[in-house]
């Protein structure tokens, strides 16, 4: 096959390829030629600062010769094995997260991605519970496959209803600065607020009826939604609901996983053990395609005599199970989680800086590397600096600002998501927040007095 020159490969893309997530007439994509460490660079060798993990998944950064090397050796020795093969990769990987998950979470189910991680814990819980009906929230999202997209409760549920998984029923986050019962009481205490949210949620659960409900899902810290990091009270109050109405948990640890909060798992901060879990992105940091769902060993033992219907062809493939060794050894061994951990106050000391300096920034919220600006034309009223579920003038120069000047990032309505990987130096971080700096001037000049 004749190699491409660097000037075919946007052309042949864009005549070849459907776009996902894009009106294909509108698709503008960088032409990447690789990676390394906390940057990439484009085919002219422009280099930008990856200020969203890529797609929140390089938890360890771009490059790491160890994963890279750790795929090769596999794909050399068994590239590929079905899922009924036991596998050295396959145990190991079992043995490594079973000493870093939560709990008694110790049988793992492995997937391709977050969705179907998604999808299997939902059909782990009604058969383990007999029931049917589903919990979420309402600013989540968990994945594009039919029952992911119904479980998300975000707008891009809407445009394929009502041909999506039926049973889920959504619920209000905890989401302060926006709160709906709190715009005439917002200096209620933390407490209290998380008992109004925990009150909200269990008059759901009894309209619906306990006895129908196998499994409230939850991101533990909502993602490209806000991250929103619950009030402190909030996740033992849901994991205390569950357990009055005999309700699985599932936490989805995603894109939280992996050391993005500064603990290997979100739950970790509030000492919650959930029944399930799924993880994907950071679990391989995003070298190869891998989910899991993490299980209590009852729930994995209701099976012993039972079938699971359930499998893909690739599941436990041998090269992504390999790329998650690795990963998880460099995350030990460079002790990244930790890093996050103490990265997590310099991290929240630049976003603090922009909110105090920019009259465009509403509120900043952060846990880790794992922050967000929310922008609004008017911080007495918070009106949006883009309308809910849609983007503005504004919003499109200030992610064209940040592209131009080498900064990327993830915009979502009207918050910027900065998700960078771990390995994140304090001046890589200010090298980033420097042209941040600058692009909210945009947003800046139209707030309203």
């Amino acid at each position: 096959m004749k190699e491409l020159a660097d000037d075919d490969i946007l052309p042949l893309s864009l005549n070849h390829t459907f776009w996902t997530w894009s009106a294909q007439a509108k698709v503008a994509p960088i032409s990447i030629k690789r990676a390394k460490g906390v940057y990439f660079w484009d085919v002219e060798g422009k280099r930008y600062l990856d200020f969203n993990s890529m797609v929140m998944c390089v938890n360890i950064g771009h490059g790491d010769e160890r994963v890279i090397n750790a795929i090769i050796e596999q794909a050399r020795l068994l590239p590929f094995a079905g899922p009924s093969m036991a596998t050295h990769p396959r145990a190991l990987l079992g043995k490594m997260l079973s000493e870093i998950t939560p709990g008694r979470l110790n049988r793992f189910l492995f997937t391709l991605g977050g969705a179907d991680a998604n999808e299997n814990a939902i059909k782990l819980a009604r058969a383990y519970t007999g029931r049917h009906k589903i919990l979420a929230r309402y600013r989540s999202y968990h994945g594009a496959t039919t029952g992911a997209m119904a479980l998300t409760g975000d707008p891009r549920r809407l445009e394929w209803e009502p041909d999506l998984m039926p049973g889920v029923v959504h619920f209000l986050d905890p989401y302060r600065y926006r709160s709906t019962f709190h715009r005439t009481n917002p200096n209620i205490s933390e407490v209290d607020f998380a008992q109004d949210y925990l009150n909200h949620l269990e008059e759901i659960i009894c309209y619906e009826g306990p006895g129908n409900i196998a499994a409230i899902l939850i991101e533990p810290v909502t993602g490209t939604n806000g991250i929103i990091i619950p009030p402190s009270g909030y996740l033992k109050g849901v994991r205390n609901l569950c357990d009055r109405y005999d309700i699985l948990l599932i936490a989805d640890e995603v894109m939280s996983g992996f050391g993005r909060t500064g603990k290997w798992f979100a739950v970790d901060h509030w000492q919650v053990e959930p029944d399930l879990m799924t993880m994907a992105k950071g679990l391989t940091s995003g070298y190869a395609p891998l989910g899991a769902v993490a299980m209590k060993p009852e729930i994995a033992e209701y099976f012993n005599e039972r079938v699971y219907q359930g499998g893909l062809t690739y599941n436990s493939h041998p090269i992504s199970l390999s790329a998650a060794i690795a990963n998880i050894k460099v995350l030990h061994e460079d002790s990244l989680v930790e890093k996050a951990a103490a990265m997590g106050p310099v991290f929240r000391h630049f976003l603090t800086d922009l909110g105090e300096k920019h009259p465009s920034v509403g509120e900043v919220r952060s846990i880790g590397l794992f922050g967000v600006i929310e922008l609004v034309r008017n911080r007495d009223s918070k009106e949006p600096m883009a309308p809910y579920n849609q983007s503005s003038p504004e919003m499109d120069k200030l992610r064209r600002y940040l592209l131009d000047h080498g900064v990327y990032l993830y915009t979502h309505w009207h918050t910027v998501l900065i998700i960078p990987p771990l390995i994140i130096s304090k001046e890589q971080l200010a090298e980033g927040f420097n042209v941040l700096d600058s692009a909210l001037e945009i947003t800046d000049e139209v707030v309203k007095k």
